[in-house]
């Protein structure tokens, strides 16, 4: 076992251990199994339930932040990124196991930025205009949740939801959105973990 923070391990530890035996793999029963297609998904065997919620609204702080503060029955892990109203330009990270749910930015959205500075790469700058709709360009949430048996995929939609600027907050638009009351500390590379 190598102890880690956030993921951090020297590579040395990973690569080139010579660990890995490939024909004792292939003896393990498992390892055959996926060969054959008769591999059960660990949804099945262990009765997990994901799905992934989109949006193109953005969310309101106040309101996403009470949504983080309680526990959903069920949920075991989330992951994903959003956009705050009144961060319009930056891509947060939420990163939640258990009862501790982590928030971070990860950097800014292409539609907060000038094309100036959009990768050279044309294949990526394709991908970009692809996902790209107006009015708000690249900006979305996009989060997974993955929880046992008891997660109400319906309830947690509807919570979300419910996070979303409202009709009457959209149409204000982004100057007042940034005004909004906003309980997340300011943004920078450092992280806050919530715990419920």
């Amino acid at each position: 076992m190598v102890e880690s923070i956030r993921g951090e391990v020297p590579l040395s530890n990973i690569f080139d251990t010579g660990l890995f035996d490939l024909e004792e793999a292939y003896g393990m029963p498992g390892w055959v199994q996926e060969l054959e297609g008769k591999h059960t998904p660990e949804s099945e065997a262990y009765g997990l339930h994901s799905f992934v919620y989109r949006a193109r609204a953005p969310f309101h702080p106040q309101r996403l932040h009470d949504f983080l503060q309680n526990p959903v029955t069920g949920l075991i892990r989330s992951k994903g990124y959003f956009w705050l109203a009144s961060r319009p330009e930056w891509v947060g990270s939420l990163s939640g196991a258990g009862k501790l749910m982590n928030v971070e930015p990860v950097g800014m959205w292409w539609a907060a930025s000038p094309k100036s500075q959009w990768p050279r790469d044309v294949a990526l700058r394709h991908e970009i205009e692809a996902r790209w709709q107006e009015p708000w360009g690249d900006r979305h949430q996009e989060i997974v949740f993955i929880g046992d048996r008891h997660l109400d995929e319906t309830a947690v939609r509807k919570m979300l939801d419910a996070c979303q600027l409202n009709f009457t907050e959209t149409r204000k638009g982004m100057a007042h959105w940034r005004e909004l009351q906003d309980p997340f500390p300011q943004w920078s590379r450092t992280a806050e973990v919530i715990e419920a």
